[in-house]
C-alpha cells in the first residue's frame, strides 16, 4: 500500500486567535489548544486509526505543536524535525494581515513573500524534504506542525506550486490526509474538525 501523511495542525494559540502570523516566535498554547490537542488525540486512538500503531511520528520543534502531539498521545514516538517548523515570517511576525496591508497595500504572502524571513523558494523546499520522507517507505506517517507549512505540504503532495497553499486553508487542530487515487497524489481529507465539536 502506498504511503499517505497524516498532517495536524496544532491547538489554538493567542496568536492564531487573533490572526497574528505566527512564525518563529514561540507562543504558548491556549486551554482551547490543550483541549483540542486531548480531542484530537481521542480520535486518532478509536476506530479507524487505533493509535497508529505503525506509522512514523515527526513534529515541529516549537512547543505549540509539541505540546499538541505530546496531549495528543503521541510525544514519546515523535521526533522533532526543523523541517516542519512554520515559515519564518521574517520582519511581519506578530502581524496580522490588516497590520501588513497597511504598511504594504496589496501584498500577498503567495506571492510577494516577507521581508528579512523565509523566501517561498525556501519554504516550498523544506515541504519537498517532508514528502520526499513521507514517501520513502511503505508506511503512514503523521506529522504535527503549523498552518502555513502544512499547506505548502499538500500543495507539493500534490505537484503543485507553493501559490495552490492559498486556496487550501487549515483550522487549528485540524487534521487531513494525504494519499493517492488512481496511482496519482490526491487530498483523502482535509481540515477535519469533527473531532473539536
Amino acid at each position: 500500500m502506498a504511503p499517505r501523511i497524516l498532517l495536524a495542525r496544532h491547538g489554538q494559540t493567542e496568536w492564531s486567535l487573533s490572526g497574528k502570523h505566527t512564525g518563529r516566535t514561540d507562543i504558548p498554547l491556549l486551554e482551547e489548544g490543550r483541549r483540542g490537542a486531548k480531542l484530537l488525540g481521542e480520535r486518532l486512538h478509536r476506530a479507524p486509526y487505533d493509535g497508529l500503531p505503525d506509522v512514523e511520528v515527526r513534529t515541529s520543534p516549537l512547543s505549540r505543536a509539541r505540546e499538541t502531539c505530546e496531549i495528543a498521545g503521541f510525544g514519546d514516538r515523535a521526533t522533532t524535525w526543523d523541517a516542519l517548523m512554520e515559515f519564518d515570517y521574517g520582519a511581519y511576525d506578530g502581524m496580522t494581515p490588516a497590520d501588513i496591508q497597511a504598511v504594504r497595500p496589496g501584498w500577498f504572502i503567495w506571492r510577494d513573500g516577507v521581508p528579512r524571513g523565509e523566501t517561498l523558494e525556501q519554504v516550498a523546499a523544506r515541504a519537498d524534504e517532508v514528502v520526499a520522507w513521507a514517501r520513502s517507505a511503505d508506511r503512514d506517517v503523521l506529522v504535527f506542525a503549523h498552518g502555513h507549512i502544512l499547506r505548502v505540504i499538500g500543495a507539493r503532495w500534490l505537484g503543485l506550486g507553493i501559490d495552490f497553499a492559498a486556496r487550501i486553508r487549515l483550522n487549528p487542530t485540524s487534521l487531513s490526509t494525504l494519499g493517492w487515487a488512481y496511482g496519482e497524489p490526491a487530498i483523502e481529507s482535509w481540515n477535519e474538525t469533527g473531532h473539536l465539536s
